[in-house]
């Protein structure tokens, strides 16, 4: 990922329009990709409680299946008004709905989608940018995503979206550290930082790299802990503290209407669909699958489409299962999330660290894996359980409140 400048190479014999043009077509491509999807997994959510509640569900706008409803209801939120309160920070006010949606395209602008293709005489891949340090934004681009709610709380000058950034800032830091450890499980398998360098040590040479090479079984426990950190950094049910209706009223977007509440919502839904797309590039090898043995290996359905459609293929399991979270789970008391949190994801995502260090230290060496890897488990079980004798109890608390 890299710009522009005078002297660089692709200024040599003059401008390469070529290349330029290359980075505009991904650039819109990418981020109309991403609000289709949003507008997508919207009616797929609802159309799939629906199901599961025995209803119908969208069917009005977009024929009998209520396709267009998304669309629709966003054309309504682009012309309702947009009213700042008298006591809001004005610029910050509208300011904040943008720092939660432009963290949020960043974030997917580095998802391998698909493998080298050919594109206005170049080999590009189906990818926006590429950097080097890949895993790394990713981090700070979920980081930053946190300013956006937290300042929209701060100047709403309201107490109770006052009250639901702050549960936000505390609830995503909470969920940060044990995020950042099970993606670091993953790094130590595919020592690179760059996501196209994870798929491609995840590629699929036969039927069991599903397997094998893909990370989901060797780093089991983090891909659990990822998927668990990535919904509570969402703010997705049931960790949706943040803006809980029967207790904030809207949470940090209760003043907010028209086109900036519609940006929150559509900052929250890409968010949660650039998450599962970072599980799918981490932990189920992104666009890696089997090709058709019957067409030719370089051809356009083998290169361009079957890499799309098993990289699409994973994402829609992983979003109909955050579908299937929201449907059936409750929402957790705000101290059972911090528990949750402290107590057993970051211990875990240690653990897990840990133990994948010694294996993989174990393999370099040469030692004997059927000793290393039980090993390795049932000490990371021991120490487990010597914190968990460690903590508090509960009612220890309360007596000592009392």
């Amino acid at each position: 990922m890299r710009l522009l400048a005078a002297g660089d190479p692709l200024f040599a014999d003059g401008l390469d329009f070529g290349i330029v043009l290359i980075v505009i077509v991904k650039t819109v491509v990418t981020f109309a990709l991403l609000l289709v999807l949003v507008l997508f997994y919207i009616w797929f959510m609802r159309k799939v409680i629906a199901d599961m509640q025995n209803r119908i569900g969208p069917a009005r706008a977009g024929g009998r299946f209520g396709i267009l409803q998304t669309l629709a209801d966003g054309i309504k939120l682009f012309f309702k008004e947009q009213s700042v309160p008298d006591s809001a920070d004005p610029f910050v006010f509208r300011l904040a709905p943008y720092l939660s949606i432009i963290p949020a395209f960043l974030a997917f602008s580095i998802i391998p989608i698909g493998g080298e293709v050919s594109m206005f005489g170049h080999e590009t891949y189906l990818q926006l940018a590429d950097p080097e340090i890949g895993v790394l934004f990713l981090l700070a681009m979920s980081g930053i995503g946190l300013y956006g709610v937290m300042l929209a709380g701060w100047a709403s000058g309201s107490k109770y979206p006052l009250l639901g950034s702050v549960r936000a800032s505390a609830q995503m830091l909470s969920y940060e550290a044990a995020f950042g450890l099970a993606v670091v499980a993953v790094l130590l398998h595919a020592g690179t930082l760059s996501t196209r360098g994870i798929v491609n040590a995840q590629a699929w040479t036969s039927w069991d790299s599903f397997a094998t090479s893909w990370y989901w079984t060797v780093a089991v426990v983090s891909f659990a802990i990822f998927l668990v950190a990535a919904i509570a950094e969402t703010n997705h049910p049931p960790f949706d503290l943040v803006e809980a209706e029967q207790e904030l009223v809207g949470g940090f977007v209760t003043e907010y209407t028209g086109m900036r509440f519609a940006i929150f919502f559509l900052a929250e839904f890409m968010n949660l669909i650039t998450m599962s797309a970072i599980a799918v590039t981490l932990f189920l090898g992104g666009p890696s699958g089997p090709a058709l043995g019957f067409l030719p290996a370089d051809g356009t359905v083998n290169v361009w489409l079957m890499p799309v459609f098993w990289f699409f293929a994973k994402l829609l399991f992983l979003l109909f299962c955050t579908v299937w979270v929201r449907a059936s789970l409750p929402r957790l008391r705000y101290d059972q999330l911090m528990d949750l949190g402290w107590k057993w994801l970051i211990e875990l995502a240690f653990l897990a660290v840990m133990v994948t260090a010694v294996v993989l230290v174990g393999r370099d060496e040469g030692w004997n894996r059927w000793v290393v890897v039980p090993a390795s488990i049932a000490g990371a079980v021991a120490v487990l359980g010597a914190l968990r004798l460690c903590m508090p109890k509960r009612s220890e608390l309360v007596e000592e409140e009392a």
